[in-house]
């Protein structure tokens, strides 16, 4: 049997999120005085830690926030996945071919929007006590720490690990880690160039589809 064993970012590999998420953000910029697009917003904040998206956030407007910000955020995209989320094309039927390798979750999300964008998805118990988020450890994606902590709490080798990633930090923090990195372009958020982004951020393999996913991963087990 292989030892293989699968990391999955979420947001925009198992989760069709990016773009809800993407455009909450878009409006409430513009709602602050500063015209933001669903393409700006995907430059400046997507694939961040919460905090670092508040931070940005701040950094676009030119002012501190109201301290209620944060919650209000928060509570409007989750509101927004309650109601239109859906998973990434592909991404249920890869995970249950793969269901006897081991496997985690590893996202720059918060544990309560995990939480729910997995109860939403019906995935709450495929990843039950495996699913980890960048809050846990010092320092997010690009860095490694997120996908060397879910290592070591999965008692598994990185070396051995496979990462489904959509981003380029999540790709160059994968690499980092000493794992091998498959890019998905599986969701609605892709935007055109970004196999060539993910391939010059280190990702071994790019997959436009997740049935293209399954087939490099089931060629990696065999090695």
């Amino acid at each position: 049997m292989s030892n293989r064993w699968l990391i999955f970012d979420f947001d925009g590999v198992i989760a069709d999120s990016e773009v809800l998420a993407n455009l909450v953000l878009a409006e409430i910029v513009t709602a602050l005085g500063i015209a933001t697009t669903l393409e700006d917003s995907y430059r400046l904040f997507m694939g961040k830690r919460f905090p670092d998206v508040i931070a940005a956030i701040q950094k676009a407007v030119g002012r501190e926030l109201p301290e209620t910000f944060p919650a209000d955020y928060q509570s409007r995209t989750l509101a927004r996945f309650r109601k239109d989320l859906r998973p990434v094309q592909g991404a249920r039927a890869y995970i249950d071919a793969f269901a006897h390798l081991q496997r985690c979750i590893a996202s720059s999300s918060s544990p309560d929007r995990l939480a729910l964008c997995l109860d939403v998805l019906g995935l709450e118990q495929v990843f039950a006590g495996k699913v980890f988020s960048a809050s846990q450890v010092a320092r997010g994606k690009p860095h490694p720490d997120i996908f060397l902590h879910a290592a070591q709490a999965m008692d598994a080798d990185p070396a051995r690990a496979i990462v489904l990633e959509d981003s380029v930090s999540g790709v160059q923090a994968g690499v980092a880690a000493g794992m091998t990195v498959i890019g998905v372009l599986a969701g609605s958020h892709i935007q055109k160039g970004h196999h060539d982004e993910l391939r010059a951020a280190g990702a071994h393999h790019v997959a436009a589809t997740f049935a293209e996913a399954e087939a490099i991963t089931r060629a990696l087990s065999t090695s």
